[in-house]
């Protein structure tokens, strides 16, 4: 895809992408998609499908308290438990608030650490990493920001999203719609959104305005991206995901860059269609 080789203009020290279709088909990349670079909030993604597989397996319920008093399984994936940003201080009542919280993800980690009786790295290698053959991802530390991979590896994690084997697809679909709707919150780096969707551990576009993803993304996009300068979205209505990796730290030359680079992706992507 030429649509990728915008990178290069990008005001980065090392970038790669890749574009991956809803049936596994890799249209392209470009740039070093074996290099490793810290993901920042990007492993929420694979946090969030780790806690789904233990949900899954009926180690949690996404409705049991977990965190705050009044808090469950589901309020922390879907940044409403009420949990400070980087805090462990609760600052408002769970499910009325959208209050982005990497604390709520250490919290989750820990809840289903308990129930597991495993590590969360190590849940996160066995139910994600390993079946998937991600075998350049890590995470050591913290749930919320401290994976590594590459981009070969997260061009994995986004087809098994758009055609899940390790998930009943069901289970995804509940992952991508909004819960607790109507909730306003602050998009880090954006501002202030009303509404601020969330599914379980994906961001969800809708009408957000300013946004990381194109002007041309579906309202149905969803994904993550991180402050270490680095996104993958998942757009339904194009049948393909994008994956971009930088070693500069999220700022203006993002919002900047980030926006007309996905809209080039999806206008190349209806062209060959």
């Amino acid at each position: 895809m030429q649509s990728l080789a915008m990178i290069e203009n990008w005001p980065v020290p090392t970038a790669a992408a890749a574009v991956v279709t809803s049936d596994g088909t890799l249209l392209g990349t470009h740039g070093p998609t074996a290099h490793r670079f810290p993901l920042a909030s990007v492993t929420k993604p694979l946090a969030a499908y780790a806690a789904l597989v233990a949900y899954e397996e009926g180690a949690v319920e996404l409705d049991e308290p977990a965190g705050p008093e009044g808090s469950t399984v589901r309020h922390l994936l879907a940044h409403t438990s009420g949990l400070a940003f980087d805090e462990h201080r609760v600052t408002a009542p769970p499910g009325t608030r959208r209050l982005y919280s990497n604390a709520g993800f250490e919290v989750l980690g820990d809840h289903i650490a308990k129930a597991t009786e495993i590590p969360f790295p190590e849940y996160v290698r066995q139910a994600v990493l390993e079946p998937l053959g991600m075998t350049s991802t890590t995470l050591e530390g913290s749930p919320a920001k401290d994976g590594v991979s590459t981009v070969d590896d997260l061009v994995r994690f986004a087809a098994e999203v758009q055609a899940p084997r390790l998930l009943d697809p069901r289970t995804v679909l509940e992952a991508q719609t909004v819960v607790h709707p109507g909730l306003k919150g602050v998009l880090p780096g954006y501002g202030h959104q009303n509404p601020n969707d969330w599914g379980l551990g994906f961001e969800i576009r809708d009408s957000k305005s300013p946004h990381w993803t194109g002007l041309s993304s579906s309202p149905a996009t969803f994904g993550h991206f991180g402050q270490s300068g680095t996104f993958l979205w998942i757009d339904p209505a194009a049948g393909a995901a994008c994956v971009a990796l930088t070693d500069r730290a999220f700022g203006p030359w993002a919002a900047e860059a980030w926006t007309p680079f996905t809209d080039a992706v999806l206008a190349e992507l209806g062209a060959s269609r």
